[in-house]
């Protein structure tokens, strides 16, 4: 079995792979401030819920867009798994080939959702991760990374709402019925919602176009990411929804680089 971690911003999922299977998979907060012990603590008793060995843990593979975490989790690793973690990053076989300006540049997440991608539906993709911000991916299907776009993601949009508008309330995320709405509250999950729904749309129509400008098939449009189904069951732009992709795309550069 592998542990496999994917550090977001927000949120850190980890997953517990026998072979191909996905066994398990859990969300815990992403906070810097945490010692080793503390996060390794919290593993700990997530295995003993789950039944999970320690011990059957023979390999883990870590990707992160926020390095300052790094230290805890990698010496977390080391202290009760007895393992040396690999990290994704600048050496690791992808199979990915990226073409910005500065390869170094494109946070690992989105690396690890193309290689996932890519060896699930082999063709030209769109892929949107809705997390603390959405990014959008353009893959061909000759396995390049052609370049995306990164917007603020939903929360952060509300949230910069609340936070900047004296009068404005806090409001939960769900869509209302209709655009013209009758109160507060609901114009504003109105305006957050369709408006959101909108941007999407608009990006990815865009990047279709631009792609298709330069000889790719019409590309297949595949969403993840913890904030995914809001606006996947609200946008006729999305193709399929995928929750486990960057789950798999960590599997499989372990695989990858394991010897």
């Amino acid at each position: 079995m592998i542990l496999v971690l994917d550090v977001g911003n927000t949120n850190t999922v980890l997953g517990v792979f026998k072979e191909k299977e996905l066994l398990v998979e859990w969300r815990l907060s992403t906070d810097a401030k945490r010692t080793a012990d503390e996060y390794g603590i919290q593993v700990m008793q997530l295995f003993h819920q789950r039944n999970i060995k320690v011990e059957h843990i023979k390999g883990v593979i870590i990707s992160s867009v926020v390095p300052n975490i790094m230290y805890s989790l990698e010496h977390m690793i080391r202290k009760y798994f007895d393992l040396i973690p690999m990290i994704v990053g600048p050496g690791i076989k992808t199979g990915i080939n990226v073409k910005y300006d500065n390869p170094k540049e494109v946070g690992a997440d989105r690396i690890v959702n193309a290689v996932s991608a890519h060896a699930i539906y082999n063709r030209s993709l769109i892929l949107i991760d809705f997390g603390t911000a959405t990014t959008f991916c353009a893959i061909s299907k000759d396995a390049n990374y052609l370049g995306g776009t990164i917007c603020p993601g939903i929360k952060i949009a509300s949230e910069a709402l609340f936070e900047r508008a004296a009068k404005l309330p806090r409001v939960e995320l769900i869509k209302p019925d209709t655009v013209i709405c009758k109160n507060t509250v609901a114009s504003m999950q109105s305006g957050i919602i369709y408006g959101y729904i909108g941007q999407v749309e608009y990006i990815v129509n865009k990047m279709k176009s631009e792609m298709i400008n330069v000889g790719e098939e019409e590309p297949f449009v595949v969403a993840t990411g913890g904030l995914s189904n809001l606006i996947t069951k609200n946008s006729s732009a999305i193709d399929e929804f995928h929750p486990n992709l960057t789950l798999e795309g960590l599997r499989m550069i372990y695989e990858k680089n394991r010897e």
